[in-house]
């Protein structure tokens, strides 16, 4: 399994999203993605995003949220980050708003994959000291530096 840094592209990083509401992230992820060239249709993503959200929400507690699902034509993962200064309503697990999004994209046929990688996200966003510090990092260069420092303490986490 590939770093969550090798996955994750300078334009897959939104340093300050306007959504205010879970719907509305979702949507910016989605044209976000479809502008860098990523996926060709943002609809179809809202759509399998929101499908797994209505399973119960990808918010995780602690401000961090992981939205995620399956794609049947992408040829690769895809990983994409987002920060929230205000925050927002993500129907999260701790009922708190979510402040740092990961947003995880699978071929349909790469389930193992698609697992490892979001455990690896859980697993780097329980640190409370790299949340505050996303929280507080300048730009995405800075952000993808904190993102991998701390995947690279986890080298046995494949």
């Amino acid at each position: 399994m590939a770093r969550l840094t090798d996955l994750l592209d300078d334009d897959l990083v939104i340093e300050n999203i306007e959504a205010t509401d879970k719907l509305g992230v979702i949507r910016e992820f989605a044209a976000h993605l479809e502008k860098a060239g990523r996926i060709s249709d943002a609809d179809e993503l809202v759509r399998v995003l929101m499908e797994r959200e209505g399973l119960g929400s990808t918010g995780i507690g602690d401000g961090v949220a992981i939205p995620h699902g399956k794609m049947s034509h992408l040829q690769e993962m895809i990983v994409s980050f987002g920060r929230s200064q205000k925050g927002v309503d993500f129907q999260s697990m701790d009922n708190k708003p979510v402040r740092l999004f990961f947003l995880l994209l699978a071929p349909a046929d790469k389930s193992g994959d698609h697992l490892k990688t979001l455990a690896r996200i859980s697993r780097i966003l329980k640190n409370p000291a790299l949340r505050d510090d996303l929280l507080r990092a300048a730009n995405h260069e800075d952000i993808r530096r904190l993102i991998r420092e701390e995947d690279e303490k986890y080298p046995h986490i494949k």
